[in-house]
């Protein structure tokens, strides 16, 4: 597997706190959103700390590796491409699938908009790994995936998260990223214990660590990335770094961005909870997944999944038919959380519903982000007008086709009721939809411009 880079304490670089970042002392590397940089025109930031000697990691999260679609050869090149352009010593991305659909199923793609949780069984685990490989042979660095955090779970799931995560290093040799801010998500969320993942993890795989805050809300954890980091994600990296010394800890931040002296009191706290974990005795020997080889003593049996058996010889390709299977299973689950089709057996239609809520939102606030002029023209009516959009309206091809067939949508309604507005809006329209690759939009054109003339009372 080979020797992990040691990083040291970093932060999630983002554009909103990029002076901040560069003001905090410390900082011995950053971790960038791939898709929100372009390989030709890194952001003056990131070059400046590269300058100084701050190493940049990119972090990818539309890939879907775990979705039952090989992985798109054009998003691999691209993260390729930034890690060359970063010089990057590795990059990461999730155990995770963010969109369903498509040839497979025989039914339109759609998007998530969010990392959505993979099956832990055998035949999504087939799947996941070979995704792995093909991700692993187009990449010029070593490749590391983070587990997700969970509002739902799959039903008959044969392995627990720590024996998955063990099969795929062992069949795969990917390096992991563990979220230890997720473990605490799903031992609120789903009753798992984080210190049975972390008995399981092949800590030699450890790339490193990331660290986040949340909140809870009516009984369910939501992993924000815009709260303080709370005491248990702390004491779960603490475990963590009594069994090994990570090789990076990064602080998460994405939202409600706080002053720089709270940031830098968190890296601290960050800091000190490792430095003292490295204090304690050697805990008890590691579990590893079924089928690992572990150094200096011979292989301990996993403990399997209660009231599921875990099989002896879980070994087969992963074909055609179980791709489809996969695609299946994903795509009924994403069609309920976010195209209102009923759930499918087996689901807790309690957090279904929770999930769905959550993904809307998302959509919403990153629509806000990447076309900050609607909220501004729409005022407090852009958020409950987006929310009725998305409940009819799935996403099939990003957020900015999302934004334009959103406001398509209300100009071919006559919407918003103030005029000036509205002639905002149709000028925010034209502007952008100019540009848009031919298709749907291009061709409904003419016809959006009339019923607009018609709705200003110009035609």
């Amino acid at each position: 597997m080979g020797e992990n880079t040691r990083l040291g304490v970093g932060i999630g670089w983002r554009p909103e706190i990029a002076d901040v970042v560069e003001g905090l002392a410390g900082i011995d590397w950053v971790e960038v959103v791939a898709e929100n940089v372009c390989a030709g025109h890194l952001p003056a930031s990131l070059v400046r700390l590269r300058e100084r000697g701050v190493t940049v990691v990119p972090h990818g999260v539309s890939l879907g590796l775990g979705g039952a679609d090989r992985p798109d050869a054009g998003r691999l090149a691209a993260l390729a491409e930034k890690a060359v352009a970063l010089g990057a010593p590795l990059v990461t991305e999730h155990i995770a699938f963010v969109r369903a659909g498509g040839p497979l199923t025989a039914s339109p793609v759609l998007e998530a908009g969010h990392l959505l949780p993979v099956p832990r069984t055998w035949e999504a685990l087939d799947v996941l790994c070979e995704n792995v490989r093909i991700a692993q042979d187009a990449l010029p660095v070593p490749l590391a995936l983070e587990n997700i955090a969970a509002l739902v779970a799959w039903p008959g799931e044969e392995l627990t998260e720590g024996q998955f995560l063990s099969e795929l290093v062992e069949r795969t040799g990917v390096r992991l990223l563990i979220d230890v801010a997720n473990l605490h998500t799903n031992r609120v969320n789903r009753g798992e214990d984080p210190s049975e993942a972390l008995a399981a993890l092949p800590v030699e795989a450890l790339a490193y660590v990331h660290v986040a805050g949340g909140l809870e809300r009516d009984g369910v954890w939501h992993d924000t990335h815009a709260h303080p980091v709370p005491r248990p994600v702390l004491d779960i990296l603490g475990e963590l770094a009594a069994r090994v010394a990570p090789p990076g800890v990064l602080l998460e931040r994405d939202d409600r961005f706080p002053a720089a002296a709270e940031l830098a009191a968190e890296l601290t706290a960050i800091r000190t909870t490792v430095a003292a974990a490295g204090a304690r005795p050697a805990p008890r020997p590691l579990l590893i997944g079924a089928g690992a080889r572990m150094s200096g003593g011979p292989m301990p049996v996993p403990t399997p999944v209660p009231d599921t058996p875990l099989p002896s010889v879980p070994r087969q390709r992963s074909g055609p038919a179980a791709r489809q299977r996969v695609a299946l299973a994903q795509t009924a689950l994403l069609s309920a959380l976010v195209a209102g089709t009923p759930a499918p057996e087996g689901f807790d239609v309690r957090r279904l519903g929770v999930q769905s809520r959550a993904l809307a939102a998302k959509r919403a606030d990153v629509i806000a982000k990447v076309a900050p002029e609607l909220p501004e023209i729409l005022g407090d009516g852009f958020r409950p007008a987006f929310l009725a959009y998305a409940v009819r309206r799935p996403m099939t091809d990003g957020y900015r086709h999302d934004a334009l067939d959103f406001v398509e949508e209300l100009l071919v309604a006559g919407r918003p009721d103030d005029p000036v507005a509205r002639r905002r809006l149709t000028a925010w329209w034209r502007d952008r939809a100019g540009i848009r690759p031919p298709g749907p939009a291009a061709r409904l054109g003419h016809r959006i411009g009339n019923r607009v003339r018609t709705a200003l009372g110009r035609g």
